[in-house]
């Protein structure tokens, strides 16, 4: 007789025996911590996705790192050889099967840092936007690695704002890392961290961390990264900078690390960093680091690569980093109970920093599908996407566009900014349709538009989240 097993079952099975090797991480105060024993988890990481063309999967655009069990066991004695217990992954396919590489990382002693985001759904620095494509995919992320044990975190977001010229993008970053933070509490799974990897920018690198972790702790990052560059060759914990950054980040509230970091601009690398990353001067402060990166390629990054056998062959940055992190020997902190405190956010008038305290609302799909079921007048289906841009000029300088608008300095953002791009269009042009009387003529523009003869009453559809969140909304308490 067969026995059928709930999926739920399943899932339970699979992180019990993971947690055997892997405990979930913990966070306390600005530390990561082994849940089972209480001990100080410290990243010992390699970033580890290739880029090149040859390994870019034709229909992602990306090539999954954690789904051929073929290849991660093969790379699994690379990791073990440099003492690794931690990769991070830039781009994942939600619905490819990883539970044999989990698995074999788990034996390892591996975890996994997942950026949310892929090549081509990530939110733009240069238009930025918290919308519903970006949710679906993030959660579809969440949704398939949240089983897993050893699954250390996820990054909301990867340099997005990479400068003084578009901080205003932040603020949509951070409203992913708080829906993201809020779907993981609702879906019941466990709190796995959600936080954000920054660039070392001198103008902004102490006010992004700041914003990130400033404010609720349903709103703030569990954590922060840095891709941090600035340890060059031979140097030492003054020279390079590190002693300034370490300085800097004291009074951060949250954990923080190198979320990338090996200097290129002298070959081989010597890895001199590791041994400071690792000691008394940094790991107060510092959760250790992710070395950049696994694979050699164009840029000249790596520490492997693979033969016309295809067969791995290491190089001298791979033996002088294997070294160097074997020869570490840190101070670990015991887990105490640590009080939840956060940081004043950062003004936002200054020319170096202008992001929103008030962050955009969350995507609401049914909200969305409501009110685009009540239009009268809407963009015909088979206009192209790349065309809507003349049309959102003509009707936009005609009416007010502000409910599809947003803007990440103010805080502005319009009750329909998060629906999908043809929704925002067809809003616009009803409420054009409608401000010209409702004229055939006005729902046509040269056939790109029609007139919906199956709209329906909005009446149901309910406030904006905007507008809802202003309704209810209270001051909040900075700590």
């Amino acid at each position: 007789m067969k026995f059928l097993i709930p999926l739920l079952s399943l899932i339970s099975i699979s992180f019990a025996l993971f947690e055997d090797t892997t405990p979930p991480i913990e966070i306390s105060g600005n530390k990561f911590f082994y849940s089972n024993n209480g001990s100080q988890f410290l990243m010992r990481g390699i970033a580890y996705q290739e880029e090149t063309a040859q390994a870019v999967n034709s229909a992602l655009g990306y090539k999954d790192p954690l789904a051929n069990i073929t290849e991660c066991q093969r790379d699994i004695r690379y990791f073990r050889e440099t003492n690794t217990n931690c990769l991070r992954v830039y781009a994942i396919d939600p619905t490819a099967d990883h539970e044999e590489c989990m698995q074999a990382m788990s034996e390892a002693g591996i975890y996994i840092i997942a950026d949310l985001s892929e090549p081509t759904v990530s939110i733009n620095r240069n238009n930025p936007e918290w919308n519903l494509d970006l949710f679906d995919r993030y959660k579809a992320v969440v949704d398939d690695l949240q089983q897993y044990s050893n699954v250390l975190g996820f990054f909301a977001g990867n340099e997005v704002t990479n400068n003084r010229s578009n901080t205003d993008a932040s603020p949509f970053v951070k409203a992913a890392v708080r829906d993201i933070k809020k779907y993981i509490e609702d879906q019941d799974y466990r709190q796995i961290p959600v936080g954000y990897s920054s660039n070392d920018d001198e103008d902004t690198r102490i006010a992004i961390a700041n914003y990130f972790a400033c404010g609720s702790v349903e709103d703030r990052a569990d954590f922060f990264g840095i891709n941090m560059y600035e340890w060059c060759g031979e140097s030492t914990f003054r020279v390079s900078g590190y002693a300034d950054r370490t300085e800097e980040f004291s009074n951060l509230t949250i954990p923080i690390f190198f979320s990338e970091y090996g200097c290129n601009i002298n070959r081989p690398r010597l890895f001199q960093e590791v041994g400071t990353l690792y000691s008394d001067d940094m790991t107060d402060i510092w959760s250790g680091g992710i070395v950049y990166m696994y694979w050699e390629e164009a840029n000249e990054y790596g520490l492997v690569e693979l033969n016309s056998n295809g067969e791995i062959v290491t190089n001298d940055d791979y033996d002088n980093y294997r070294s160097e992190i074997n020869n570490i020997s840190p101070n670990y902190a015991t887990r105490s109970e640590v009080e939840t405190t956060t940081l004043t956010c950062p003004g936002s008038s200054e020319s170096t920093w202008r992001a929103a305290v008030d962050l955009p609302p969350t995507p609401d799909e049914a909200y969305c599908e409501c009110h685009s079921r009540s239009f009268d007048c809407v963009v015909n289906e088979d206009l192209e996407a790349e065309d809507y841009g003349e049309l959102y000029g003509l009707v936009c300088a005609e009416i007010d566009c502000s409910d599809i608008s947003v803007d990440g300095t103010t805080g502005d953002y319009g009750d329909y900014s998060f629906c999908s791009d043809r929704d925002k269009l067809s809003y616009v042009l009803n409420l054009y349709f409608h401000d010209q009387g409702g004229r055939v003529d006005a729902c046509d523009f040269d056939g790109k538009a029609s007139l919906n003869a199956d709209a329906q009453s909005s009446s149901s559809c309910g406030l904006g989240s905007s507008r809802q969140a202003a309704a209810t909304r209270t001051v909040n308490q900075i700590k």
